[in-house]
């Protein structure tokens, strides 16, 4: 029993340490194409200096501040400037081989993301064989009451451009959006209209997609 154990141990280990060379190594060497705000020698500082328990922040290409803010074996966050982020993770697709998934965030009145999958050398994958399709409006809004005021029928109307925050997880395989519809909509429709909205939506990896 005890020889078992230590079997699944190491090979838990190597497979941590598998996903987390496949994250740093993959990050180092993303195309200048798809990271157009830093150098690949700002990708390998911000390892660094997380490694050497620093700040990880550089000058970015167009002279301000971007810094990781979490790395772990499967997922790294770096805050690319005051109004957008860069997410991405290592997932295991069914066969066993791993992809890439990366979020990229802009936040102005609202925030709204972009959702990319990637070979691990960096090679575009279809986004529908792995996020069949993306939550739907109606899954972030309650029913409005039949005897439901004009003035809220009103400020539901208003909630017509579907925005979504999207965020992969550091801890787990779910991928969770976030709302952010209201945050453009005037603010006394959007008081009105916070009890009927449900604030996020999760799905998580199962069998080589989002589910």
């Amino acid at each position: 029993m005890n020889r078992m154990f230590f079997i699944i141990l190491v090979l838990l280990t190597a497979c941590q340490m598998t996903f987390a060379q496949q994250l740093r190594e993959s990050f180092v060497n993303m195309p200048d194409s798809l990271s157009t705000l830093l150098t690949k020698v700002n990708r390998e500082d911000f390892i660094d200096f997380l490694d050497s328990n620093m700040k990880a922040e550089v000058n970015n290409r167009l002279g301000g501040k971007s810094e990781m803010t979490k790395l772990t074996e499967d997922f790294l966050e770096v805050k690319m400037s005051e109004q957008s982020t860069f997410q991405m993770k290592v997932l295991t697709k069914t066969d066993g081989t791993q992809l890439l998934c990366t979020i990229s965030t802009v936040c102005a009145s609202a925030c709204d993301s972009h959702i990319n999958f990637y070979s691990t050398d960096w090679q575009p994958l279809e986004t529908n064989d792995y996020l069949p399709s993306m939550p739907a409006i109606e899954q972030f809004l309650k029913p409005l009451p039949e005897d439901a005021a004009y003035t809220l029928r009103d400020a539901y109307r208003q909630a017509d451009m579907l925005l979504m925050k999207a965020d992969l997880s550091a801890d787990d395989t779910t991928l969770t959006f976030t709302f952010s519809t209201p945050d453009y909509m005037d603010a006394e429709a959007a008081k009105l209209l916070a009890p009927y909205i449900i604030p996020t939506v999760t799905l998580h990896w199962r069998d080589g997609r989002w589910m």
